[in-house]
């Protein structure tokens, strides 16, 4: 009885890592996605009780800046499914090449957003005196915009952190065993902060775009 138990755990034990790692990404995504979605809940109460605000408001959000980082990240996490079928097919350097383009789109995102940023401070959208919408609720839309895009932007440097650290691993003679599992949990987050800006892109730059 006893040795049959301590087979049933080691097979369990070995079995069950990839399992875990799954499973205690899709719990971390599970937790970001709840974060996210009460600010997003709090934007669109927010937005239902000062629809014109709202929509004066957007129209003073970079369009160009918030397309092109749109661009940026989508094809970033193009690289990073590319990446995922070399690490099936067992081509590491093209693995390695598509890893660090998505690293370079990423930080290609940062600097972008850093110059909307100032751009925005020099156009004084943020709360203030010199405001430039009149209607007093635009403000909280741009009170919005700061909070979600910077929250948004800290998420992406872990991202650059997390794939940075898949790289170094990638340029090793000899990858661990459980470099694919770490690669397809690293995936995981950064399509989803791909996602999550997909969803900021829409209320923020293209809101009021329409009027």
């Amino acid at each position: 009885m006893s040795g049959a138990t301590l087979i049933t755990e080691r097979s369990w034990g070995e079995g069950d890592q990839e399992f875990r790692a799954s499973l205690g990404m899709w719990v971390f995504l599970a937790t970001e996605i709840l974060f996210f979605g009460g600010l997003f809940l709090a934007y669109a109460e927010l937005r239902s009780q000062n629809v014109e605000a709202f929509d004066e408001a957007g129209k003073h959000a970079n369009f160009f800046f918030g397309t092109l980082n749109t661009i940026l990240l989508i094809t970033s996490s193009f690289m990073m499914t590319i990446a995922l079928v070399c690490s099936d097919k067992g081509d590491r350097s093209l693995l390695r090449a598509m890893l660090l383009v998505t690293l370079a789109l990423g930080v290609g995102f940062l600097l972008c957003k850093g110059l909307e940023y100032r751009s925005d401070l020099q156009e004084h959208l943020g709360p203030g005196r010199n405001f430039p919408v009149r209607l007093p609720a635009a403000q909280a839309f741009f009170a919005m915009y700061w909070a979600m895009t910077g929250l948004h932007a800290v998420h992406l440097t872990v991202g650059l952190g997390v794939v940075g650290r898949v790289w170094l691993i990638a340029r090793r003679p000899v990858w661990p065993e459980n470099f694919h599992r770490t690669l397809h949990v690293s995936a995981l987050y950064w399509h989803l902060i791909d996602v999550i800006w997909m969803m900021l892109y829409s209320i923020f730059y293209l809101v009021g775009r329409a009027t």
